[in-house]
């Protein structure tokens, strides 16, 4: 918003995305890997906002680090945008647009679905229907790799 102001600058500058965060500290060998819990099949939905950060698929690339588990990655938009798919009147449209999503998400048979963003993850798991899949956001997964 103010990209000539220098605290501004020095802020941003000073920000990371989580997973972008973790993956620097795996490639300086900072970032302990003595994961305890496969995950099994996780599809993960990568959002609109981590998609316009140019910053890659951080979360997937940290995901596949964990032992004995499979990652799906879907990149389209769920549908969902912000606050528009909870409304009565865009909700029948935010499912329509989300249906490829929550097929792709479906079809591997996961056993957790993910996305960095919470709303577009729940959005997918009730465009999903009946599914055995757990709705975890991928920091959770992480978690659970690690044991805690």
């Amino acid at each position: 918003m103010f990209p000539d102001d220098a605290d501004v600058k020095a802020v941003a500058e000073a920000m990371f995305d989580p997973f972008e965060y973790l993956v620097l500290r795996h490639k300086d060998g900072l970032l302990k890997t003595d994961f305890r819990q496969p995950l099994g099949k996780v599809s993960y939905h990568v959002p609109c906002h981590l998609r316009v950060q140019n910053i890659g698929q951080k979360t997937r690339e940290l995901l596949q680090l964990i032992p004995d588990t499979t990652v799906v990655t879907v990149e389209r938009c769920s549908g969902h945008d912000g606050t528009w798919g909870v409304k009565t009147e865009y909700y029948e449209n935010s499912m329509k647009i989300g249906r490829p999503v929550f097929r792709q998400m479906a079809e591997p048979d996961p056993d957790y679905i993910s996305s960095d963003c919470a709303i577009a993850a729940r959005h997918i798991r009730q465009g999903m229907g009946a599914s055995r899949a757990h709705k975890r956001h991928p920091l959770t997964l992480i978690r659970i790799a690690y044991g805690l």
